[in-house]
C-alpha cells in the first residue's frame, strides 16, 4: 500500500506538469487510453476473460469514476499538489456522511418506533474531516483559486460514489482487473470525446514524455493496492492497509514542497493532518459493520 500511494503521488506529479501543455480531458483520454492497453495485457497474461454480466454497473461505475478523474486532474493542475491530493482523499469522509445520511433518510418516526442510533462518531468524523478541508483551503487558496478547491472536493464526493460501486462489484464477483480495464476504456472513451470538442494539443517533444509514465503509475499503483489488499489476511489487516493508503497525502506535500516550491502554512498542515485522522477513523468505523474490500479510486 506504501508503494501504491507513492505511485499514485507520483502520478500526480506527472500530471501537474503535463497539465502546463494539456487541458485535463486530454489526460483523463491518455491516462486511460495507456492503462486500457497495460490492464488487457495483464487480463491476458492472467487468462482473465473481460466479457461481463454487469455492463450497467460497469458503465456507472466508469461514468463516476470519470468525473472524479477529471476533477482531480483539473484541480491537480490549478492547485498545491498537497492540497489536491488530500481533498481527493476525502472519499473516506463522504462515505461517512452517506452512511449517516442514509440511516436518517431510512428511519419513518411513528409510534412505538424507536429513533435511529445517532451515530455520534461517524458524525463528529464528518465534521472533523470537513473542518479540516475548511482550515486546508483558507491558507493556502486566494479567491481565484476557490472554484479549484471546489472540484478538488467534488472529486472526493465522486470517488466515494466510485469506491461504492467497485465494492458492489467485487461482491457480485468481478475480478479487480475486469473492473479497473472497464474504468480505463471509460476514460480513454470520455476523454477522448471531450478532448476532439475542445482540440487536441500538439503531441511535443519533450512535453509528451510526461503523458506515458501517467498511465504507467496509475497501473502500477493500482497493481500495488491490490496486492495489499489480497494479503492482508485478516480484518485488522486489512484496517492497516486501508489506513496506510493516505501516506500518499504525506508523499504529496513532500513532492509539493520540494518539486514546485509550495508553501504550506501551519493552519495548512493542521487541516491536512485532521482530514487524514478523519478518513482513518471514518474506515475503522465503516469496518465495524461491513468487511472492507479492495477498491481502486484513480
Amino acid at each position: 500500500m506504501l508503494l501504491a500511494a507513492f505511485f499514485f503521488a507520483s502520478m500526480g506529479v506527472c500530471v501537474k506538469m503535463a497539465s502546463v501543455h494539456f487541458n485535463s480531458s486530454e489526460l483523463v483520454f491518455y491516462r486511460g487510453l495507456i492503462g486500457m492497453l497495460l490492464l488487457w495485457a495483464m487480463a491476458h497474461s492472467r487468462g482473465i476473460g473481460l466479457a461481463t454480466r454487469y455492463p450497467g454497473m460497469h458503465a456507472w461505475r466508469s461514468l463516476v469514476g470519470v468525473v472524479s478523474l477529471g476533477s482531480w486532474f483539473y484541480a491537480i493542475a490549478h492547485l498545491p499538489l498537497a492540497t489536491a491530493m488530500t481533498l481527493n482523499y476525502m472519499s473516506s469522509v463522504w462515505i461517512a456522511a452517506f452512511l449517516v445520511g442514509g440511516t436518517l433518510i431510512a428511519w419513518r418516526p411513528g409510534r412505538g418506533r424507536e429513533g435511529p442510533p445517532l451515530q455520534g462518531a461517524l458524525v463528529l468524523t464528518v465534521l472533523a474531516g470537513f473542518a479540516g478541508v475548511v482550515m486546508m483551503l483558507r491558507p493556502t487558496l486566494d479567491p481565484r483559486e476557490m472554484f479549484a478547491g471546489m472540484i478538488g472536493l467534488f472529486s472526493g464526493l465522486t470517488a466515494a460514489f466510485a469506491y461504492m460501486q467497485v465494492m458492489a462489484l467485487s461482491r457480485m464477483g468481478e475480478p479487480e482487473t475486469r473492473t479497473v480495464f472497464y474504468f480505463a476504456l471509460g476514460s480513454a472513451v470520455a476523454g477522448g470525446i471531450a478532448s476532439a470538442a475542445e482540440g487536441l494539443s500538439p503531441l511535443v517533444w519533450p512535453t509528451a514524455l510526461w503523458l506515458p509514465p501517467i498511465g504507467l503509475l496509475a497501473a502500477l499503483g493500482q497493481l500495488c493496492m491490490t496486492r495489499a489488499y489480497a494479503t492482508a489476511g485478516s480484518q485488522r489487516g486489512t484496517l492497516v492497509v486501508a489506513n496506510l493508503q493516505y501516506s500518499g497525502i504525506v508523499f504529496g506535500a513532500v513532492y509539493s514542497i520540494l518539486l514546485f516550491g509550495d508553501h504550506i502554512p501551519l493552519l495548512g498542515w493542521a487541516g491536512m493532518a485532521l482530514i487524514i485522522a478523519s478518513g482513518i477513523a471514518a474506515t475503522a468505523l465503516r469496518q465495524r459493520t461491513a468487511p472492507q474490500t479492495p477498491g481502486e479510486e484513480h
